[in-house]
């Protein structure tokens, strides 16, 4: 039977019938989630609980973002309003340590409970906030796993052409390695936005002018110190001090700062969050940099001269005698002015912006550890500490996730403003809720009209109490895309997005918009028509926290 089976079918295509071909790089599904952040992976679980076939197509091979990237300090806010799958991922790090093998290099009763406002350990709730970058990571794999969600890793966007749209809806996107992913609804989860904009919508990059919103702690904000990120006495900006013929020392910006309330171009600055270790046994020595140049810290041996003792203010712990080390203080582990391009920048170009972060803050690292000018006292203790042998173990121990605090923001069909975040106003349709200050890092270093330094763009505005975010700042406008959700570079002007942008809120957000594309799939509408009522249903009975 065989031969005569095998003579039918060559005859068959003999008189021009095609063979079905397989397109292994075209794949398919209800729901196609671009990125791998934290919210990436919650939008495919809540995708996956509806019933709907998902994708995550992530540029990244580590998933999490910066959950997983080193920031385990985590900025809790209230954590009464972090429900739904959020709550789950910190309920999953509490059982973790509440294992003995978790605690290997530190018994759990010597940890301590320091939270951000919380303590580490919510024994009543059974919560974890603070926690290792391993062990983050970890929990997103065995979301992965348990839902069989579908992960095509190191997959980038092809953003020159790759996004196909038609009558306003997407229809395709193709990433560079000539993958192709068709889907009913999509989900942007990155940190860039580049979805979005390859889409075509509308979005900000920067500080909105105040007069853009009515808003008053938008744009320019020179003389406003809200934290300790600024230059308190008065350094000169000169190589030479006082003598402005010697040029400006290095990581000072020659450009005026501009006039307070005007918008402009410039973004808060980006950072690696570090897990050190003070464990003798898991600590890897700061390293000199090969392009080190102790010159460009001469602004922090100058804080240094005036009696500056904050140094380790922010080398939060976090368990196994390790830290979340952050920026503190006028000169610190912040880039400052050093990323304005990175938004907009092409994936070369990004390439460079990181790889410079990373030589600046290795230096400062190296800076610390090694130079006479830093007070003998801080070196000292920075002898205690290392990059911890146990974390980013394939990337040199360094965390692979940049602190992108702010790139692109959607202009969407509702746009969030201070006026939201501070309870000024009420907040149409709810789908999360989010509670942490209106929180900018410094945007620019520049030189007063003295001849000082100073750092300007940082602010801590606190909320009364916890406030709605809307759905409006998932969904673009209609006219422009009927078909894509938003749940990290979400419509909010600079200012609100300081309080929004906290991975919880991510989380949130990324469960929120799964939610909403399923419910426009099933009913075959705009993700602009569907009805609030249903998704706010759904919304509840997923544990989300939607009001105060």
């Amino acid at each position: 039977m065989k031969p005569l089976f095998s003579l039918l079918l060559g005859i068959f295509f003999a008189f021009g019938c095609s063979q079905p071909q397989s397109e292994p790089n075209n794949f398919e599904a209800d729901i196609v989630v671009y990125g791998g952040t934290s919210a990436a992976i919650t939008a495919a679980m809540q995708a996956k609980k509806m019933g709907k076939t998902v994708l995550v197509v992530s540029p990244d091979k580590h998933l999490g973002g910066l959950s997983a990237g080193g920031l385990g300090f985590t900025d809790t806010g209230n954590k009464a309003v972090i429900g739904g799958l959020a709550r789950e991922f910190y309920h999953r790090l509490y059982l973790h340590y509440e294992q003995d093998s978790a605690w290997k290099w530190q018994k759990r009763d010597e940890y301590g409970n320091k939270g951000q406002g919380t303590p580490a350990i919510d024994g009543a709730n059974r919560t974890m906030w603070i926690f290792e970058p391993h062990a983050a990571e970890r929990v997103f794999e065995d979301f992965v796993r348990e839902n069989q969600l579908e992960i095509h890793r190191d997959e980038w966007l092809d953003r020159e052409g790759g996004v196909t749209v038609e009558s306003g809806k997407i229809i395709s996107i193709k990433t560079l390695s000539g993958k192709s992913y068709t889907g009913k609804v999509f989900i942007d989860a990155t940190y860039e936005g580049d979805l979005m904009a390859a889409a075509g919508l509308s979005y900000h990059v920067g500080r909105e002018s105040n007069e853009t919103y009515g808003e008053t702690w938008n744009g320019v904000q020179v003389g406003t110190y809200q934290h300790k990120h600024y230059f308190q006495d008065s350094i000169s900006a000169y190589k030479i001090a006082g003598d402005p013929s010697s040029g400006l020392l290095p990581e000072i910006s020659p450009n005026p700062p501009g006039k307070n309330g005007e918008g402009d171009q410039r973004l808060q600055a980006y950072n690696f969050r570090m897990a050190l270790s003070s464990n003798l046994d898991n600590r890897v020595p700061f390293e000199k940099p090969v392009n080190y140049d102790a010159s460009r810290y001469e602004l922090l041996a100058r804080v240094y001269a005036t009696g500056w003792p904050e140094t380790f203010e922010k080398y939060d712990p976090i368990p196994n005698q390790k830290t979340d080390t952050n920026n503190h203080g006028p000169f610190s582990t912040d880039y400052i002015g050093k990323n304005y391009d990175y938004p907009e920048a092409s994936y070369a170009r990004r390439k460079e912006i990181i790889q410079e972060h990373v030589e600046y803050q290795k230096g400062l690292m190296y800076f610390l550890s090694n130079d006479p000018q830093v007070p003998e006292d801080v070196r000292a203790e920075m002898a205690n500490y290392g990059l911890a042998k146990d974390e980013f173990v394939d990337n040199g121990n360094w965390p692979h996730q940049i602190y992108v605090r702010e790139a692109r923001r959607m202009i969407g069909s509702y746009v969030m403003t201070e006026h939201d975040v501070l309870g000024a106003k009420e907040v149409p349709q709810p789908v999360g809720m989010g509670s942490y200050s209106l929180d900018s890092h410094n945007t620019q270093r520049f030189v007063t009209t003295g001849g000082f330094v100073q750092n300007e763009g940082d602010i801590g505005v606190h909320p009364k109490q916890p406030y709605s975010i809307s759905y409006g700042t998932l969904i673009p406008k209609k006219e422009e895309c009927t078909n894509l959700l938003v749940p990290v570079c979400v419509s909010s002007s600079h200012t609100a997005f300081g309080s929004i942008r906290m991975e919880p809120v991510f989380m949130i957000l990324g469960q929120s918009a799964a939610a909403a594309a399923s419910l426009a799939i099933d009913e075959e509408i705009a993700v602009q028509d569907l009805e609030y009522e249903k998704l706010r249903k759904v919304l509840l009975e997923e544990k989300q926290v939607l009001e105060n």
